[in-house]
C-alpha cells in the first residue's frame, strides 16, 4: 500500500494497451509481464472478449502503471471501412451497440479501439514474427484503424522463437521496421517474445514507452521504470545467493570411505590388470553414488527457487545424474607429515579419477608382482599401507577441482534459461540451451577461471559451505552480469543506474551494526542428510 504522505505533485496514471490482430498472443505475454495468470489463453480467436486492466507496478510516491488485456482484432478490413463511412469515425464507435448481440467477435474488435481511444496512453501492437510481413495484410489494416486514433504505437515483435543472437534479431526488427515506416504512428519495433523474452528486455521496451510519452508523464514513468527495474535486480541477486549457495554446498560435500584391507586392495590390482579396467572397493563406490544424488538434489532445489523467483510455476525435473569420467577424488589416509607422501596418484575405475593408492604399491614383501607395478610410488606406499592396514585414519571422497570448475558455467546456463522463460508459455519445461549461450558462458567461466578455483578449494583448507558460499557470490554476479551485458547491452544501465540508487541509499541510510556488506542475508541452501 502507498504511503499517502510520499504522495508526488506529478503523480500520473500510465496506461499501456495490449492490441493486435486475434491470436496472436497479447494474454500471453500479460501473464509473461505481470508474473500470474490471468485472462483465458487457448489456441482460438476472439478468446478475450473485453478489455482488462492490470497493475504492472506501482510507486510509494503514488504512479501507478497499469497494462490492458483488449479483444484480438478479427475482421479488421470490415471495421476499416465501417470507420472510414462514417462522417466521425470515433464517435460512431459508441453508437454502435446492435452489434453486441448480433455480431459478438466484430463487436469485440470495437471494444479494443474503445479501450485505445479511452485509456491507452501508448499501444502495444503484437505481430507473429513468424510471418513475412509482406505477406500479413492485417497489419496494414489495422495500422490504419490506430491511426484514427492518433495515439503512438510500438511493434512488439512476438512468438520469435528460442532466443537467438543479437545480429539475427536485429536484423529481424529492421525487416518489420522498414515494412511499418509508412505509418506515422508507429514509434518504435521490438522483440519481446512472451515465451524467451529476458528481464533486461523488459527495461528496453518501458526505455522506448518513455521516448513517446508527453512530458506531463515522463517524470512519474521514470520513477516507475526505476521501480520495475529495482524489482528485477532484487530477484537477481537473490537468484545468485542460490547459485552460489548450491555451487558452496556441492564443493564441500565430502563422504568418508573406509579404508580396505591390504588384500582387498592387492584383488583389485590384479582384476584390473586382468579385465584390463580400474576396480573400486564398493564402499568407495557407494560414496560416489551418494555425492551425486545429493548433487542431483541440490541443483533441482535450486533451480526451484529460480523458478519461484521469476514467477514461474512448475518444478525441475528429477533427473538423476550419472557418473561422469573423471568428477571424483579420492583422498586415502596416508601419513603425510611424516613419510613425505606426496602424490601416489593412479586412474580410478571412472576413467579420470583421481585417487591416492599407494598402498597398491610396496607390499612389505608380500606381493613382488604387485611392488613392481606400482613400484614408482616410491616409499610413500609403505606409509599409506601401514595406514590403511592398521584403519588409523578413514578416506574422504569428495568432487574433483577439474568437476567443480565446471559448475558455475552449468549454473550460469540455467539461471539464463529461468531467466527468459516466459509464465504464458506455462509450468516451467526445460529445454535445450541456444548455441551461442554455450559459447557465450564458456568464454565468460574461462574469463574468471582463475577467480574461481580458489574458492572452490577453500572448502580443502576448512571453509565450510557457508563460508565458499560468501566468497563465491561475488563472483556469480559477476559473471551472470557480465554474460547479460554481452546478450543485451543495455544491461548495463539498469545495473549501474541501481548501483547508483543503492550509493545514495546507503549514505542516507546507514548499514546497521553487525551486518556486512555483501554478504547473503538469506540462509544458504544446504545439502540433503
Amino acid at each position: 500500500m502507498n504511503n499517502p504522505m510520499a504522495l508526488s505533485s506529478d503523480t500520473a496514471m500510465i496506461n499501456l494497451s495490449l492490441a493486435s490482430h486475434t491470436n496472436v498472443g497479447k494474454t500471453t505475454l500479460l501473464r509473461t509481464l505481470i508474473r500470474r495468470d490471468v485472462g483465458e489463453v487457448a489456441d482460438r480467436a476472439h478468446v478475450t472478449e473485453q478489455a482488462e486492466g492490470h497493475v504492472l507496478i506501482d510507486t510509494p510516491q503514488g504512479d501507478t502503471l497499469r497494462l490492458w488485456d483488449t479483444p484480438g482484432f478479427g475482421d479488421s478490413a470490415r471495421l476499416l471501412k465501417r470507420l472510414r463511412a462514417s462522417d466521425n469515425p470515433i464517435g460512431w464507435l459508441t453508437t454502435q451497440v446492435w452489434d453486441r448481440f448480433t455480431d459478438r467477435p466484430f463487436f469485440s474488435s470495437q471494444q479494443a479501439i474503445r479501450n485505445v481511444r479511452d485509456e491507452s496512453d501508448v499501444v502495444l501492437y503484437l505481430v507473429n514474427a513468424a510471418e513475412d510481413p509482406a505477406s500479413a495484410g492485417y497489419v496494414d489494416v489495422e495500422m490504419q484503424i490506430l491511426g484514427w486514433i492518433g495515439k503512438p504505437v510500438l511493434l512488439l515483435l512476438n512468438q520469435m522463437g528460442a532466443p537467438r543472437a543479437r545480429a539475427v534479431e536485429a536484423a529481424e526488427e529492421l525487416v518489420w521496421r522498414q515494412h511499418v515506416a509508412v505509418h506515422a504512428g508507429v514509434r518504435g519495433v521490438i522483440g519481446l517474445d512472451a515465451f524467451a523474452r529476458c528481464w533486461v528486455q523488459e527495461d528496453k521496451l518501458l526505455g522506448a514507452v518513455d521516448g513517446v510519452l508527453p512530458p506531463a508523464k515522463q517524470s512519474a514513468f521514470q520513477r516507475l521504470r526505476a521501480a520495475w527495474a529495482k524489482q528485477n535486480i532484487a530477484v537477481f541477486d537473490s537468484a545468485m545467493r542460490a547459485l552460489a549457495a548450491q555451487l558452496a554446498a556441492v564443493a564441500a560435500d565430502r563422504e568418508t570411505v573406509s579404508s580396505p584391507g591390504f588384500k582387498a586392495k592387492a584383488g583389485r590390482w590384479l582384476r584390473s590388470l586382468l579385465t584390463d579396467r580400474e576396480m573400486t572397493d564398493p564402499d568407495t563406490e557407494r560414496a560416489m553414488n551418494a555425492l551425486a544424488q545429493r548433487l542431483d538434489g541440490v541443483v533441482r532445489e535450486t533451480t526451484d527457487r529460480l523458478i519461484a523467483l521469476h514467477g514461474l510455476s512448475g518444478r525441475a525435473s528429477e533427473t538423476i545424474l550419472a557418473r561422469v569420467a573423471g568428477q571424483f577424488e579420492i583422498a586415502k589416509p596416508a601419513d603425510i607429515g611424516t613419510s613425505g607422501v606426496i602424490g601416489g596418484v593412479v586412474t580410478g575405475a571412472l576413467g579420470g579419477l583421481t585417487a591416492d593408492l599407494a598402498a597398491g604399491g610396496l607390499t612389505f614383501g608380500a606381493g613382488a608382482l604387485i611392488g613392481g607395478i606400482v613400484g614408482a610410488l616410491g616409499a610413500s606406499g609403505a606409509a599409506t599401507a601401514y595406514n590403511l592396514v592398521r584403519g588409523a585414519v578413514d578416506g574422504k571422497v569428495s568432487w574433483s577441482v577439474e568437476f567443480l570448475a565446471q559448475r558455475p558455467a552449468a549454473a550460469l546456463l540455467r539461471y539464463l534459461a529461468v531467466a527468459h522463460y516466459g509464465r504464458g508459455r506455462g509450468e516451467w519445461v526445460e529445454g535445450e540451451y541456444p548455441p551461442h549461450w554455450q559459447q557465450l558462458v564458456e568464454e565468460v567461466s574461462e574469463h574468471h577461471h582463475g577467480e574461481i578455483v580458489p574458492v572452490l578449494k577453500a572448502a580443502d583448507q576448512g571453509a565450510n559451505a557457508d563460508e565458499v558460499a560468501r566468497q563465491m557470490q561475488p563472483l556469480i554476479t559477476a559473471m551472470a552480469r557480465e554474460a547479460l551485458v554481452r546478450l543485451y547491452p543495455e544491461a548495463e544501465r539498469i545495473f549501474e543506474s541501481t548501483l547508483q540508487s543503492d550509493a545514495a541509499g546507503t549514505q542516507q541510510s546507514p548499514q546497521s551494526p553487525g551486518v556486512a556488506q555483501g554478504v547473503p542475508t538469506q540462509p544458504c541452501l544446504k545439502l540433503t542428510p
